[in-house]
């Protein structure tokens, strides 16, 4: 498989690991070039037989800082946007989801929005402990429909899922792994080191084993993203047309905190 195509998501093999980095610098936000090689990248992998093992892991100093604040006002100013970008957000979680090889996500720094949720996707998340974790959707006048709503509760409960869905609140990377959101907080001097000790069990493990257990285990998480993700679509795509998410995009340009008024 050729991934040179990619221009916002570099891919660097070794041996039987795929090593795929996002790259939109400086902070890897989720443009509409990233978003679009993001649906379609999995894919690839899928097909890919030289892989067994994915690390996936963010450029520079984060991760990935979520949303792309002048294009989510794009897609205010042109709510049909919001359409094609559904279907690619469905794309990408349900080829996280469905891929047969382990995804170990190397958390390098900040992970918010739907950069974290594409992690909490992942089979084995290892984040450094300076980093910041996070979903501020509803701080940005946004309802939360990227897969958050689904993944969440599923790792720490629906009660501290709402209390952090529902307020926008980062957690540190330690808190994030006390709670199981994730698996594991290291000092960043330890990340790679920690990220090598999971892909070597994997490379070096039954490999059929493994992928098929992956999937098996990822049925029920499987039924419930059908049942839950075009609901949540809809309910952000109603957001998108709010005075408050406009409020909230003009905030950010204008380095203010917002005023929302709940319209």
């Amino acid at each position: 498989m050729d991934y040179s195509q990619y221009k916002f998501i570099a891919a660097k093999r070794d041996g039987r690991l795929l090593t795929l980095t996002l790259d939109n610098p400086p902070m890897n936000v989720i443009s509409q070039g990233l978003h679009t090689e993001l649906s379609r990248i999995f894919y690839d992998v899928q097909v890919d037989e030289e892989v067994d093992v994915v690390v996936l892991t963010g450029a520079g100093k984060a991760f990935s800082a979520g949303g792309d604040i002048p294009l989510m006002q794009m897609r205010i100013d042109h709510p049909e946007m919001c359409y094609p970008k559904n279907a690619e957000l469905k794309q990408i979680v349900f080829s996280l989801i469905e891929l047969d090889r382990p995804v170990i996500c190397r958390i390098n720094g900040d992970c918010v929005g739907f950069g974290l949720t594409m992690a909490l996707l992942c089979d084995i998340t290892i984040a450094s402990e300076s980093a910041r974790l996070g979903d501020p959707h509803v701080r940005v006048g946004y309802a939360t429909g990227d897969g958050s709503a689904f993944i969440w509760p599923q790792l720490v409960g629906y009660q501290r899922a709402k209390e952090y869905l529902l307020t926008g609140d980062l957690l540190d990377a330690s808190e994030a792994a006390r709670i199981g959101l994730i698996n594991h907080a290291v000092p960043a001097e330890a990340l790679d080191a920690k990220t090598e000790y999971f892909v070597n069990r994997f490379v070096n493990g039954a490999t059929k084993a493994i992928r098929w257990s992956k999937l098996s285990i990822n049925i029920p998480l499987r039924v419930l993203a059908h049942s839950v993700m075009d609901a949540s679509m809809a309910y952000q795509t109603l957001t998108n047309g709010s005075a408050d998410h406009q409020e909230a995009v003009n905030a950010f340009r204008e380095k203010r905190k917002p005023r929302f008024t709940g319209k």
